[in-house]
């Protein structure tokens, strides 16, 4: 039954669950009529749309985050969430109360009619439907699926921003590359600017792009950046050449990918700015370090890493940030997943893993997990939930650093948004 115009946002929620035959339904047809009703396709704001296998969480909270210190509104669609719903919808920089979300989904059920809707594209209405009541400078869209048939795609991105091409979601996007490249690259659009940070981006891909006319600003090749100090990094493009900017704690090639889509698109920034936002660039669940109390919590690491080439990056992340730290992972996974290969990509910091069952749909056990596991692990445990992994990890880090007197070992806790998403921040 559909929930009151003041039912609270919890209602709302598993009445979307409950409207469509599957959670995942590629396709724009139904979306874009129910949008074209609202008129939420067109937009004077400047849209950002970010595909990518991974990094597009980071990439958009550098462009939010540059874009505010510039002085301009900005509108932030993403998902999925860690915590709450409300977290999918930014307005500068700010979450929107629960009844404004319960408003934005009472107006497109108002008008869809008899149109069958997935809970991720009435999500996508609804928050096109928020940031189309607000006056603002820039739409920062991030892509759920793929990008050709994902919801998203019903805007036409002004500058369409493609972090990474990996091997995910085979089911959906194919089995090679080039194939998810081709689907990922959808939302590109004649005649404008798309900025590819993908380093080893297929070439046929890049082809067709160019035979469309598609203006492509490719990592390596048009845009550069490298590290130049510990604590430096540049950039250059074809008009700029930034020094002596600030690491940042999110993924670096993800900053330099935002820096790239910023300066071909209409929206002026300082060199303020950017230094600014890279500074301050914070996004849960990513690189995100929770300080421990040494005496009853050790420091944790949470990271969203959930395939291979995340896991690679993270291990690097890892041996760069905490080179001496031996490192207790706190792993939970979807079954869908390449669990082997995440695993197998993760095993070279790791010196302890603590598998934990996921009880959400597509959950992987603890078992599961194990099976999978690299036959190099020498120090595996399995727990029936993330919570008491987490526990158990924390304990024996704690024990081992008190015992020998030696730095204390780094909890990492990764694997999915929902196995992140059960770890609390602050005490």
């Amino acid at each position: 039954m559909k929930p009151s115009n003041s039912a609270g946002l919890d209602a709302w929620l598993s009445y979307l669950e409950q409207l469509h035959p599957s959670a995942i339904d590629m396709g724009l047809e139904r979306v874009k009529t129910v949008a074209e009703r609202l008129d939420l396709t067109t937009t004077s704001a400047q849209v950002f749309t970010v595909a990518g296998t991974n990094g597009k969480g980071s990439t958009v909270r550098y462009l939010e985050t540059i874009l505010r210190c510039a002085g301009y509104n900005t509108g932030v669609y993403i998902s999925p969430h860690l915590h709450h719903y409300a977290e999918r919808v930014r307005i500068n920089a700010l979450q929107l109360a629960e009844q404004e979300h319960v408003a934005a989904f009472a107006a497109i059920e108002e008008v869809r009619g008899d149109i069958s809707l997935t809970y991720f594209e009435f999500g996508t209405l609804a928050a096109l439907w928020l940031m189309k009541q607000r006056d603002l400078d820039a739409w920062i869209l991030e892509v759920g699926l793929g990008g050709r048939l994902d919801a998203v795609n019903i805007i036409n991105a002004d500058v369409a921003l493609l972090t990474s091409v990996g091997i995910d979601h085979i089911g959906f996007l194919g089995d090679d590359r080039t194939g998810i490249a081709r689907e990922k690259a959808g939302i590109f659009r004649p005649h404008r600017p798309a900025i590819v940070g993908e380093p080893d981006f297929p070439n046929a891909v890049a082809t067709a792009a160019l035979e469309q006319d598609v203006q492509l600003h490719r990592v390596g090749q048009d845009f550069h950046y490298r590290v130049t100090g510990a604590d430096t990094w540049q950039f250059r493009d074809s008009h700029n050449f930034l020094q002596d900017l600030p690491l940042p704690q999110l993924p670096l090639p993800n900053a330099a990918t935002a820096i790239a889509a910023l300066a071909a698109s209409k929206l002026p920034v300082s060199d303020q700015a950017i230094r600014d936002g890279l500074a301050h660039a914070r996004e849960p669940g990513r690189l995100q370090f929770v300080s421990g109390d040494k005496q009853h919590r050790v420091d944790t690491l949470l990271d969203v890493a959930h395939n291979p080439h995340a896991a690679n990056y993270l291990v690097q992340a890892l041996a760069h940030r905490y080179p001496q730290r031996e490192i207790f992972a706190v792993v939970g996974m979807l079954h869908d997943k390449d669990i082997a290969g995440t695993l197998a990509a993760l095993q070279p910091a790791v010196s302890r893993w603590y598998f934990a069952s996921l009880a959400e749909p597509r959950g992987a056990s603890a078992a599961q997990l194990l099976e999978n596991a690299p036959s190099e692990a020498n120090y595996t445990e399995c727990f029936e939930s993330v919570t008491v992994a987490y526990q158990k990890a924390q304990e024996d880090a704690l024990a081992m650093s008190l015992a020998m007197q030696s730095t204390q070992p780094l909890v990492l806790v990764c694997g999915s948004f929902y196995t992140v998403g059960k770890i609390p921040t602050t005490e």
